[in-house]
Formats: structure tokens, sequence, C-alpha cells
């Protein structure tokens, strides 16, 4: 097929990886315009903005697709599909009917569950035993197009960023065998019972509240692993736990109850596997614990 690729975070590169070995003519690839990164502040491209370059492809970075310059630049492209994979703009209606197949999207969620930003993460936090990814026909609503294909995945004690790269890796499967037989793949509308909204992440989310049950911190620092990374505070310092177990002890919420760093919460309590001191790479707990003692009794807030 003549395609346009749509995206801009890693999780959208596998598809378009995919859709370059399948042989589909890539004929443009959309993306985020670069933005500042790191300490530096440099301008950076997106991850699809970076491999599209290395792919030998034309890459568009604009602001809107709003305009009618942008929107008859889009058609003149004359592909038979988009496919959309996390691009982060809204794709207003003549966008979304020019390719001869309209627009198609890879979706993080089980939709009607967790339509929006952040899926995978709110699919964690929710405790959800399964998640997946589907292969939506895209309409001006917020993933509220119809399933063409479905692939579904255990959560068990997976982070947010590793359930993003097997989210990324099924879904660029997915896109390719829909696209290689449409017919197989129909369009089915989604059920209106069941709706959830995974509404974007917001960093005062990350803060570690240990007047929650053990089971909701746990969920908590997986899904925010990598980013923003769930934190406390000490002695006026910012520690990230990037993974941890349940622990069966008791204390008063937010107590460090013995020297392995096992913080009391409302029922049982939480054992850092995974902690990053700010400005320190993250290391193991027993490394951590050599040089960076928080003492029993400390009751962290």
């Amino acid at each position: 097929m003549r395609l346009i690729f749509m995206g801009t975070p890693d999780f959208a590169v596998p598809t378009l990886n995919a859709l370059v070995d399948a042989g589909h003519d890539v004929v443009a690839v959309y993306s985020q315009p670069p933005r500042p990164a790191n300490r530096g502040k440099k301008l950076t491209p997106s991850a699809v903005h970076a491999r599209a370059e290395q792919l030998g492809l034309e890459v568009r970075t604009p602001v809107s697709l709003k305009g009618a310059e942008e929107q008859s630049a889009f058609a003149a492209l004359n592909a038979d599909a988009a496919i959309v994979a996390a691009y982060g703009l809204l794709l207003p209606q003549p966008i979304l009917d020019a390719p001869k197949y309209g627009c198609l999207n890879v979706h993080g969620s089980l939709l009607p569950r967790w339509r929006g930003a952040a899926p995978v993460q709110r699919a964690i936090l929710a405790g959800d035993a399964e998640t997946g990814v589907m292969v939506m026909q895209m309409e001006a609503g917020l993933d509220t197009g119809p399933v063409r294909a479905t692939a579904r995945t255990s959560i068990d004690r997976k982070t947010a960023g590793e359930l993003t790269e097997e989210l990324a890796r099924l879904g660029a499967k997915l896109m390719v065998a829909t696209l290689a037989d449409m017919d197989s793949h129909p369009a089915a509308a989604q059920p209106e019972e069941g709706v959830t909204y995974a509404r974007k992440i917001d960093k005062s989310e990350a803060r570690l509240d240990f007047s929650q049950s053990a089971d909701a911190l746990e969920r908590q620092i997986r899904a925010f692993n990598p980013v923003p990374g769930a934190f406390f505070e000490f002695a006026g310092e910012r520690y990230r736990i990037l993974t941890a177990d349940i622990a069966e002890a008791a204390g008063v919420n937010g107590t460090v109850v013995d020297d392995q760093l096992t913080i009391a919460c409302a029922t049982f309590a939480i054992r850092p596997t995974t902690i990053q001191r700010a400005g320190k790479p993250a290391m193991p707990l027993a490394d951590f614990l050599r040089g960076n003692a928080i003492p029993v009794g400390t009751i962290l807030t």
C-alpha cells in the first residue's frame, strides 16, 4: 500500500519499522516538531522523526493540521491509508477523509476501556488483569472509532515501560496483518458500555502517599516507571522508587520499620528493590543502603 505514517514517541517506532519491512511504500512520515530536551535544552527530533530519517523517508512536522494548506499537502500524497501511532495531534475531518481507507490507529488498550492519552499507566494503576492493543478505524471522537483487530496480554507485574514496549511490538504485528487482508478485518463498533478515559499523567500523581495500601502504591510505582517516577522526600531530597515488593509489616503510615527501608502503609508495607536519589543513577536497594541509610523510625511524608 501507499501509506502515510503519523507517530512521535518510541511506542510508534516498531510499527513504522514493520510497515517498511513488509514492503509498504511509506510516502511521508508526520511527527511532532523537535522539542527542547536534556539539560542543554537542544532541539531534539522525536523517536519517529529520527528513525524515519535513518530510513530515508520524508518527514513533516507541522504544528497543526487544521489549516487548509497543510490539509491540501496531506491529501496530495494520494495515500491508500494513514497509519497513526501516538502521534499527539488531533486529526481534523479532512485529514481523516483524505486516504482511500482512512486513518488506522494503533491504540494501547482494550477499547472502549482507557480511551485517551495514558492507557498503559491507567490500566496498571487501576489493577487491571489484562490489557492489549487494537487497530482502530479513526473518526472525529476521542478513540471512539470501530475496531478492526485486537491482541491481548496480561499485565502481571510489568512496569509501564515494559508493557509499552510489549504493546508496541504487538501493535506493529497487528497492523501489518490488518493491512495484508483488510477484508478479513472488518471494522466493528465499540461496545457502548465500559467506557473509561485515560487522562494524561500529571507529575503530581507521582508522589507516594503512604496512607494508601501497599498494593496501590506498588501499582503506582510500576505505572510511573520509567517516567515520571514515583517518589518520596527525605531531608529535603527526592527519592524515586522504580521497583518494589509488598512486605508483611506494619506501623504508622510512612514509617521506616527496618534496615531494609521497608515503609509501612495503610495495609502491609512497601520495600523498594530499585531506588534513585535525585541526581544519582538508579541502583539496587542493597547498593543504595551502603551509602544512603534512612534510619529506622523515620516517618516519610
